[in-house]
């Protein structure tokens, strides 16, 4: 079962959190991680298990967190700084509680939307004979290579709805500056005509007074 703790970002401690679990323990989250806050995640894990972390950053800033493992007895497994996106595989080295964390501690005003995708341990077989000395049926074969190759289109779909999602926001980005860029345009050409006239309206007038003072 996989636990969130709230570092900075909460102060509930450590709380359930129900995600959509595979019979291996795959776990895949999307969450909104404030500037100047640290999320962290625990999973009990046994020894021996081979685990995957999968992470990308989705939206906010330059798309950058910090990532942290550790061990039950607080061992540093994986650390990187400022990773836009990033895959770790371990074995776990013994039983206990396994604890990995993502910081935006280093953004003053960014907050970050991060996505990532925790394995623990082998699909089982699809059907209890697989590992059996004889061979599959015909039937059992086409069943385990629509299985392997709908797996395939999952992965891929998530990872292009992620590509999307980033995409949009890029997108969306960049339509706001062009916005705020063209309402500044608008507001430099609007000073700069007024102050044309009241410029064009000073030289007629000095004009005028020389006149009248010289026809005096």
């Amino acid at each position: 079962m996989l636990l969130l703790g709230y570092g900075t970002a909460g102060p509930w401690g450590w709380l359930t959190l129900l995600l959509v679990a595979c019979a291996a323990w795959a776990s895949e989250i999307t969450f909104e991680l404030p500037d100047n806050a640290k999320q962290c995640f625990y999973e009990e894990i046994v020894q021996g298990t081979k685990c995957t972390l999968e992470f990308q950053v989705i939206t906010g800033g330059h798309y950058d967190v910090d990532c942290r493992l550790e061990g039950p007895d607080g061992s540093l497994l994986y650390k990187e700084m400022k990773k836009q996106y990033d895959s770790f595989t371990f074995t776990a080295s013994r039983n206990g509680t396994y604890k990995f964390c993502f910081s935006n501690e280093f953004s003053t005003f960014t907050h970050k939307t991060v996505y990532f995708d925790f394995q623990v341990g082998e699909e089982p077989p699809l059907f209890p004979s697989e590992n059996r000395a004889t061979a599959l049926t015909q039937m059992e074969s086409a069943c385990v290579s629509i299985h392997e190759a709908l797996k395939s289109v999952i992965d891929y779909q998530t990872h292009f709805r992620l590509r999307e999602a980033q995409g949009r926001s890029r997108a969306e980005d960049l339509n706001t500056r062009v916005a705020y860029w063209s309402i500044g345009e608008a507001i430099i050409l609007l000073v700069v005509s007024i102050g044309q006239i009241f410029l064009l309206k000073s030289f007629f007038s000095d004009k005028r007074t020389t006149t009248t003072r010289v026809a005096s």
